[in-house]
């Protein structure tokens, strides 16, 4: 960190207000190189835990750069290590609680654009989403409020991006987890007036975990991303080589490659595998039973998503 950094994060620490001018000052200096390092990305949440009055343009700004340093701040690009899950959680839970929706905002971010995110981030981020729609309050970046007695449009749009997330369980696809968080919240604020939105986010979510289709290693983890780079790295010219032997080849590389690339370890061509997906098999049955029977009602939310299931057959 530079010099003149920590002396821009001192003078703010100082009065807790951030002016256009000093936020352009740490733009410039953060990114001097390209690159936001630790003790940067640290002065940057010391300042956010003291500005009296955080900016929009101070929540974009805090996003980024924490954002940066945590998926682009080591190799491989695009993701977030062990120790880089556990130094944001650390930095979020100085105090035992989210202090803004800045911190909220960041983890969505997070992992709303990473390639993939350790298991423990994944439960943290749906566990501070749960708490934030049932307890929190407060502005959020867009100009929302978050309520702690109904599901607000903010709250629906975040947790919409958390549970299609590229770096949650699946791919831009829901997981039993997921699902069972919405089934959690429904079941908490039925009596409540939620968002408009939020009868949409229910049944898309539920249907498309009931009826979804997901890769099991849709998702490599940080260290098999490491080998395939390195692999690449230091076998271009032997990779390129396999690639053009196998391109002269044409019928004989379609066969290999619908092999190895058009079947999964069932058997099934990814088509086939997809159009099972879309059905609700008996282990999915069971689980929407009990969720549905488990307040001893059918509620409107539950024959809408019902509904969905027999329309899309």
């Amino acid at each position: 960190m530079s010099i003149q950094f920590a002396d821009l994060a001192s003078r703010v620490a100082e009065d807790g207000q951030l002016t256009a001018e000093e936020l352009l000052s740490l733009r410039q200096l953060g990114w001097g190189d390209g690159k936001i390092y630790r003790d940067e990305a640290e002065a940057i949440f010391a300042i956010n835990r003291l500005l009296r009055q955080p900016t929009e343009e101070w929540v974009d700004f805090f996003v980024e750069a924490i954002g940066e340093f945590v998926l682009n701040g080591t190799e491989p690009r695009g993701m977030c290590d062990d120790d880089e899950a556990r130094w944001l959680i650390g930095a979020l839970d100085h105090d035992g609680k989210l202090d803004s929706m800045a911190e909220l905002e960041l983890l969505v971010s997070v992992i709303e654009k990473a390639q993939n995110v350790p298991e423990f981030f994944k439960r943290y981020v749906l566990r501070q989403i749960e708490q934030a729609v049932m307890t929190g309050n407060g502005p959020t970046r867009c100009g929302g409020e978050l309520s702690a007695s109904h599901i607000s449009a903010s709250e629906c749009r975040l947790l919409r991006r958390v549970i299609f997330a590229s770096g949650g369980y699946g791919p831009a696809a829901v997981s039993r987890h997921d699902a069972e968080l919405l089934f959690r919240l429904k079941d908490a604020t039925m009596q409540d007036e939620n968002s408009p939105l939020w009868d949409d986010l229910f049944v898309d979510g539920v249907a498309n975990y009931l009826k979804g289709f997901q890769l099991q290693n849709a998702q490599l983890d940080h260290a098999r991303v490491k080998e395939l780079e390195a692999f690449v790295a230091d076998n271009q010219a032997r990779v390129g080589r396999f690639i053009g032997a196998m391109a002269r080849e044409v019928p004989q590389a379609r066969n290999h490659f619908g092999k190895v690339f058009g079947r999964n370890d069932k058997g099934q061509s990814y088509t086939e595998a997809a159009a099972a997906g879309n059905l609700v098999d008996d282990f999915e049955q069971e689980w929407l039973e009990k969720m549905i029977d488990a307040d001893g009602e059918v509620d409107d939310l539950e024959r809408a998503l019902l509904a969905r299931i027999i329309d899309e057959g």
